[in-house]
């Protein structure tokens, strides 16, 4: 009397378990790829952006940001739109319009003229909060927590 458990042929039995080391082995290899490609798919215009002492502010969603680049184009997003069109645009925008908030991030060689214009185009349109997108100061004033860009409420 041995203490076989019930493998009376002597022969192979199948195994009726199912091995999960192989899907786990792909759903890391994944996770690393999501991990590491994440970041690069946040796109956006090239802005050279004023530096401040502001802490970040976290956002659960994501807003819509009106750019401007040192050639004083705006854009929505990645849409590049005329000054002059941009309440219209505004205005037709259901994110915009659902939220009433919008992210400026704009030059620091841009005319403080031209971003009040903005800021006024987006008040036409009803949106009443304007956020202003910086980048903390380098120098020795800020620390190691304000590397991250942050986001300063200015209305």
């Amino acid at each position: 009397m041995g203490m076989g458990g019930g493998n009376r042929g002597g022969g192979r039995t199948t195994m009726s378990e199912i091995n999960v080391t192989p899907m786990v082995d792909v759903m890391l290899v994944l996770l690393i790829i999501f991990m590491v490609t994440a970041p690069l798919i946040q796109q956006g215009v090239k802005v050279n952006l004023p530096e401040t002492k502001a802490a970040p502010v976290e956002a659960t969603e994501k807003k819509l940001v009106l750019s401007i680049d040192a050639g004083r184009k705006v854009y929505i997003g990645d849409a590049e739109v005329a000054l002059e069109e941009l309440e219209q645009k505004l205005a037709a925008n259901a994110k915009a319009q659902a939220d009433k908030e919008v992210y400026l991030h704009a030059d620091r060689d841009v005319p403080y003229g031209v971003v009040v214009e903005v800021m006024a185009a987006a008040q036409r349109a009803g949106i009443g909060n304007v956020g202003m997108i910086t980048d903390p100061s380098t120098g020795g004033r800020t620390s190691n927590s304000d590397k991250s860009k942050s986001k300063e409420a200015k209305r």
